[in-house]
């Protein structure tokens, strides 16, 4: 009997692919993997193959949405096939897609854990992770049609108190991405045309670029002050605070350099 094993990658390079990942690669009969959920800054297919101890046969995502049973399945009845993903495997909901048809095909699936975004930035920022509420990605074409969907999510979630994640998409097959400061127009143009006072140029929030990289930037401030900020190359997240603990102002603080006025509300 054959299986589906989802391997994380992590969030920077092949590095961030854990011992139990590349065991799991290793052993593998097929070994695919997916690169547009995600972009990986400095992931490198050849090092990749060495990391992996296996060839890697890169597929777009009309391959793996519209054709799995052809290119995949048809593998797993019978062999291991190992299936790459950027991050950790199930954050992306084409994964979970991917591994209900395979359940129907009869295929066996395994997971084997990576890296994430969302536990992250917690790390990076000192925001407590069980205060996050509902996250929300951000579309390349929100700079032309906004979701207002995702304002009123943001909304919600600050009037619980709650932190609210933003993923910005990167289109790697387009090459096309969103970037904070654009982001951050599109939400506050949305406000006031809309008289809504979510959010305003006296927010504060956190905008991360390229998570683990050796360039990595994480910057605290209020919409007015990260507009003009230039966060270099994707991939990035931003995260709109709720309520703060004394201990996540300390962090954003000193962490992120959010201001100092901060220190005292």
């Amino acid at each position: 009997m054959g299986e589906l094993v989802f391997i994380g990658l992590g969030l920077y390079d092949e590095l961030g692919m854990s011992l139990r990942g590349q065991a799991e690669a290793r052993s593998c009969d097929f070994l695919f993997a997916e690169l547009y959920t995600n972009a990986m800054p400095a992931l490198n297919l050849k090092n990749l193959a060495a990391v992996a101890g296996n060839e890697v046969t890169v597929l777009s995502r009309k391959e793996v949405e519209e054709n799995p049973e052809e290119l995949i399945f048809s593998k797993a009845t019978a062999g291991k096939v190992g299936f790459l993903v950027p991050g950790d495997p199930m954050v992306a909901t084409t994964h979970v897609d991917l591994r209900l048809r395979a359940h129907k095909a009869g295929i066996r699936t395994r997971i084997v854990h990576a890296g994430s975004v969302g536990s992250a930035i917690s790390g990076v920022s000192g925001l407590q992770s069980y205060k996050f509420g509902r996250s929300f990605t951000m579309p390349v074409s929100s700079k032309e049609d906004f979701p207002e969907s995702i304002y009123l999510g943001i909304k919600n979630n600050l009037g619980l108190g709650l932190h609210s994640l933003l993923h910005l998409e990167v289109d790697v097959e387009g090459r096309r991405h969103i970037s904070i400061p654009e982001a951050l127009k599109v939400l506050l143009s949305y406000s006031e045309r809309k008289h809504e006072d979510a959010i305003t140029k006296k927010t504060l929030v956190l905008g991360a670029a390229r998570l683990e990289a050796p360039d990595m930037l994480v910057k605290a401030g209020t919409v007015e002050e990260l507009v003009r900020w230039n966060f270099g190359d994707p991939p990035f997240v931003m995260v709109i605070p709720g309520r703060l603990h004394f201990v996540e102002v300390e962090a954003l603080h000193l962490l992120c350099g959010a201001p100092g006025e901060l220190m005292s509300r």
